[in-house]
């Protein structure tokens, strides 16, 4: 069961630290490159981009909540990480493989996370001032 609560949070917090790169960092990329049409089309064809892009403080608020959840399920007291049952033949059981698959989408949830927070946050209002 426990297992089962850190993979559904491990895949939840990979589909919103995967929202905020949609909403917030795709875009500046794209604009970045000078391909605004391309976000014109893509924000015009998929509307749900400007809402993410809209409420990005409750999208990343949101993620990050979900995500050091996550880090608190995975990384928690290493008692728990005893409760793997060690196979006798020496091969690598289920529940390790599904311990380090959480692992790695943590990870990765959490370099999308930070992608798409430096780019809404940081990236796009410097560019700005720049501009100005």
């Amino acid at each position: 069961m426990k297992n089962i609560k850190t993979n559904i949070t491990s895949i939840l917090s990979l589909f919103t630290s995967f929202s905020t790169l949609l909403c917030c960092a795709l875009p500046a990329l794209l604009v970045t490159l000078g391909m605004g049409a391309v976000v014109a089309g893509l924000v015009s064809d998929l509307p749900f981009l400007r809402t993410l892009s809209l409420y990005k403080e409750w999208t990343f608020s949101f993620a990050t909540l979900l995500i050091a959840f996550n880090f608190w399920l995975v990384y928690r007291k290493k008692s728990l990480d005893d409760a793997c049952e060690i196979p006798e033949n020496g091969e690598e059981s289920t529940c390790e493989t599904t311990s380090r698959w959480s692992k790695k989408i943590l990870w990765i949830s959490a370099i999308l996370l930070f992608i798409g927070f430096f780019m809404a946050f940081l990236a796009l209002p410097l560019t700005r001032y720049l501009e100005s």
